[in-house]
């Protein structure tokens, strides 16, 4: 399945001021599928070093001179290495902290060596007091679950996914059109963007064979705590992996999850959590400046889970319901807030760290809030998320008059519409919108 990032693999591969890459992402969103799909289409030879597997190539690492460490590879994998032809891949690297310090020795010594490494737990290596940050000597690229344009088309619906990209064409969106896509947007809602699950999706049509593989894959997570939680007590991990899908959408209160747990256990917990990508803290911010970050108040946040689909496998959604056609039982405020938080992750520059930001006012009989806000050219935008095609937009309106915003986004499951400088955004066509907005 094509991966949109695939695209900017291949524009590192072209940049002659590239610098070894650093793919980071949640346990299974698709890395190592990503980077062999490019390594064996785009290269004449791969040459991959997977350090779970085989913790014998550590070895390799006992010295970082670039030299030293290529004959090593070339004598453990018997394949020649050629610059400009080979691609070196070291995965699930953050079992070999030093081969993410060696990174900065190619860049400096062997600039034209095309070298990627990924991992799903890196973030506990990089944060390591032992490990020495190679700045400025390596590149980072984010990978999460598969968009839902990503998704349509793994479906074999590339030419609808363009179309609905297109705003002005957008606006004139036959009413079949909109069926369709609302019926797509509820697949996706059921089987979220994992790639096992959407491969097993498209190749056999079978949701309950779906939901096996989500279950699985959430287990997978819960069997990681050890590899991050020496530390801290498993049972603070599971209250707060099991609590999050609960909680998408509002306030997130420490005392909500287990109130007879102290919050600075749970905060640790939620932490690790957020480092290993399942789950993404929302910001609160003041909304009253740019950039967004300044008006951060760190003591008040929302999460969003990983994935859509995971997060019904989380609450035990079952199969009866899941495949219901009125998929507005489903359709709660949350689930739509969890799959525009999605969105707005997976199509973000890939270089950068994304970040999430919403906007609440708490005061006495007349509280108010923004699901998120995002920034473009020096003015913040609001953006309100409707379970529904309709519902009231009180607190959109007392933003933009506070802060003499231009534009509001509404995003429904109602068609495309535009009036009192409020554009209403279907939930299928948020990619266009995105990325030309971020």
């Amino acid at each position: 399945m094509k991966r949109d990032l695939y695209e900017i693999l291949c524009q590192w591969k072209r940049d002659a001021n590239r610098r070894p890459l650093l793919v980071r992402g949640a346990r299974q969103v698709g890395k190592t599928y990503l980077v062999d799909e490019f390594g064996r289409r785009e290269f004449i030879s791969l040459i991959t070093l997977n350090f779970e597997k085989n913790p014998e190539y550590k070895d390799i690492f006992d010295s970082l001179e670039p030299k030293d460490i290529l004959e090593k590879i070339v004598l453990f994998s018997g394949k020649r290495i050629e610059p400009g032809k080979t691609l070196l891949f070291f995965d699930e690297v953050q079992d070999c902290p030093p081969a993410i310090m060696a990174l900065r020795y190619f860049y400096e010594e062997m600039p034209s060596l095309h070298v990627i490494a990924a991992g799903s737990l890196v973030e506990f290596s990089l944060e390591s007091e032992n490990f020495r940050m190679p700045v400025g000597r390596i590149q980072y690229i984010y990978l999460f679950p598969m968009s839902f344009g990503e998704f349509i088309e793994a479906s074999g619906e590339k030419e609808l996914r363009n179309y609905i990209c297109d705003l002005n064409k957008l606006q004139m969106l036959p009413e079949s059109l909109h069926a369709k896509l609302n019926e797509y947007i509820r697949r996706y809602f059921i089987l979220g963007g994992m790639p096992a699950v959407v491969q097993e999706y498209c190749e056999t049509g079978d949701i309950i064979s779906c939901q096996r593989i989500q279950r699985a894959i959430v287990d997978t997570y819960q069997d990681d705590f050890g590899k991050y939680s020496r530390k801290l007590k498993h049972r603070y991990l599971d209250k707060i992996y099991n609590a999050v899908p609960k909680m998408v959408g509002r306030k997130f209160v420490y005392a909500h999850v287990d109130n007879t747990i102290k919050s600075r256990e749970l905060k640790e917990a939620l932490e690790l959590l957020e480092k290993a990508g399942v789950v993404k803290k929302i910001k609160r911010t003041s909304g009253a400046g740019l950039p967004l970050e300044a008006g951060v108040k760190d003591a008040f946040f929302k999460v969003l889970f990983l994935d859509v689909g995971l997060l019904h496998a989380v609450n035990g959604i079952y199969p009866d319901t899941v495949q219901a056609k009125d998929f507005t039982t489903l359709f709660k405020g949350a689930v739509a807030e969890q799959f525009v938080g999605q969105e707005l992750l997976a199509y973000h520059n890939s270089y950068s760290k994304p970040l999430l930001y919403y906007w609440a006012r708490e005061a006495k009989n007349s509280n108010a809030e923004l699901d998120y806000l995002i920034q473009k050219e020096g003015e913040a935008i609001p953006i309100e998320v409707k379970s529904g095609s309709i519902g009231r937009l009180k607190s959109m309106h007392m933003f933009m008059e506070k802060y003499q915003v231009r534009q509001g986004i509404k995003i429904s499951q109602a068609p495309y519409d535009s009036k009192n400088q409020i554009i209403s955004l279907p939930l299928y066509s948020l990619e266009g919108f995105i990325r030309k907005n971020i």
